[in-house]
């Protein structure tokens, strides 16, 4: 293990190096990452990055998604044309490297998030590619909801393309205009469609009752979909940010990094075993 823990963090810093160099004017008082106030996102991201359990849990996702597909297929009986909606940050897209940026630099979203969608840099997550080719294969539609702005709406489909991600054309990308609740996008695709699937990393990605929840709010919300979830919510892993990290501060993100530290670890169950 310490031989291989400074091999880890080597890795790390090679795949955030060429994003932190794109960055121009970023806080150069920021000598080293211990330094960042955003060091604490540190492991989750090495988890992330180069973790096999997260390509695992990746591919666990999209198999359930594809045998959850064929089953539906076989029962479906619909007027309308059936509909996949996916997500796209840490569920097609990978934006990793921009996090490692946050932490080798200082920054923190949304400083210089649109030019790193700008850049066109993110990578598919791992299964993501085959099984949206898989669904537009069986005669699915497939639309791509995100919070993405809308200014980031050609970087957004440029990228896509470059990755072969079928029917990236506009009248199936939403991105966020007025507001970050999807529920009204899904209720419009839903129209025109039969949405058989959800696909995201955020409870919000399938529904807004977990929305500006308590962590045992968000828990309640999460039990009470349990038999839906590898059926028609499909999760991916994402231990970087979301709605679980804003429960911790009654989402509010004006709290200074000490704060913020000392709720994190508040919320955390202890054992005890120095007295």
């Amino acid at each position: 293990m310490k031989k291989f823990f400074p091999i880890l963090l080597l890795a790390v810093g090679l795949l955030s190096f060429q994003v932190v160099s794109d960055f121009k004017g970023v806080d150069k008082k920021i000598k080293k990452p211990s330094d960042s106030p955003m060091h604490y996102m540190q492991l989750a991201i090495s988890w992330y990055q180069t973790a096999a359990e997260t390509r695992a849990l990746c591919y666990q996702a999209f198999n359930a998604a594809r045998m959850s597909l064929d089953l539906t297929l076989q029962t479906a009986a619909t007027d309308k044309p059936l509909a996949i909606v996916f997500d796209i940050d840490e569920t097609l897209l990978d934006n990793s490297p921009y996090q490692a940026a946050c932490v080798h630099t200082g920054i923190a979203y949304p400083d210089y998030w649109k030019e790193w969608i700008q850049s066109v840099q993110c990578e598919p997550v791992p299964g993501a590619v085959e099984f949206v080719q898989y669904a537009d294969s069986r005669g699915v539609d497939v639309f791509y909801v995100s919070n993405r702005k809308m200014h980031n709406l050609d970087a957004t489909i440029e990228n896509m393309n470059k990755y072969e991600f079928p029917q990236v054309e506009k009248s199936h990308i939403m991105l966020r205009e007025t507001t970050s609740n999807k529920t009204p996008r899904r209720e419009k695709i839903a129209e025109t469609h039969n949405i058989i699937m959800l696909v995201g990393d955020n409870l919000g990605d399938f529904n807004e009752e977990a929305s500006k929840k308590s962590i045992e709010e968000r828990f309640a919300v999460a039990d009470k979909y349990q038999n839906q979830y590898g059926r028609t919510y499909i999760v991916l892993p994402n231990p970087m940010y979301g709605d679980w990290e804003g429960a911790m501060y009654n989402f509010d993100y004006s709290l200074s990094p000490e704060e913020k530290d000392e709720l994190r670890n508040k919320v955390m169950n202890v054992y005890m075993c120095v007295k």
